[in-house]
């Protein structure tokens, strides 16, 4: 089952998914951009400052087509966003650890230096933040989408729409049906217990003249069987009795 389904796009998470991804993957794409502005050599180790950075043409490259996968994702919806960037945030993290051991040396391609390592360290939390935010946590709702797809209970809409569906039918079914439904549940009035009491007790007269009337026609001919089933025959036997 897909999680679009749980998570709609009127849903505060999904907008909050979309244009946190969108913003951050428009800072990356300008970073990047502004450093192949520069051109600068690809594989320098020893980079340009941009944006307070220190950059060079593959760290470009890089940033840029990061950046765009964030609008991508953005763009796509809300479960690919928080997905996609909880993902980089992961990479931002291992990037940021793997570059402060080869910085100053041969191996540096990306041309890391001190603040790239820390940018690297706090993006990875922003970005995880991000990703994670109203996905993991030990106090999330019972309505949260995602606890409601890991638990396999279906969409809070459906919920809302078949809650909506019942109180329809038990509206056509007349004001009775509500009385006895809160009778049953335990929260009845007094009004509503005596409506119920009344319609019980109408029920089992009628089904008790119902079983009077079938045990009388039991004992009946035929011909009589027949004529009780029409008011106006009893009516005119009656009256030829009389008249006899």
């Amino acid at each position: 089952m897909r999680m679009d389904r749980y998570l709609p796009p009127e849903h505060p998470l999904n907008r909050f998914y979309r244009v946190a991804a969108a913003i951050f993957g428009a800072c990356l794409l300008a970073f990047g951009v502004l450093g192949l502005a520069d051109r600068v050599p690809l594989f320098s180790t020893s980079g340009i400052d941009v944006m307070g950075l220190s950059s060079n043409g593959l760290l470009a490259v890089v940033s840029v087509a990061v950046g765009a996968i964030l609008i991508g994702a953005a763009a796509w919806g809300g479960p690919v966003a928080s997905t996609t960037t909880a993902v980089i945030g992961v990479l931002f993290f291992l990037s940021g650890l793997i570059n402060i051991g080869l910085m100053n040396t041969a191996w540096n391609i990306l041309a890391f230096d001190i603040r790239n390592v820390a940018f690297s360290f706090a993006a990875s939390i922003v970005l995880m933040f991000i990703g994670f935010y109203g996905r993991l946590s030990g106090g999330l709702p019972e309505d949260n989408p995602y606890v409601r797809y890991r638990h396999h209970e279906p969409p809070v809409q459906e919920d809302t729409d078949r809650v909506r569906a019942e109180e329809r039918r038990i509206e056509e079914l007349g004001p009775m049906c509500t009385d006895e439904i809160a009778v049953a549940e335990g929260h009845a009035s007094p009004q509503q217990q005596r409506r119920v009491s009344a319609e019980r007790w109408r029920r089992m007269q009628e089904e008790r003249r119902r079983a009077y009337e079938a045990y009388e026609s039991a004992g009946k001919t035929p011909q009589q069987r027949i004529s009780s089933q029409n008011p106006w025959a009893d009516f005119e036997q009656e009256k030829k009795q009389i008249g006899s």
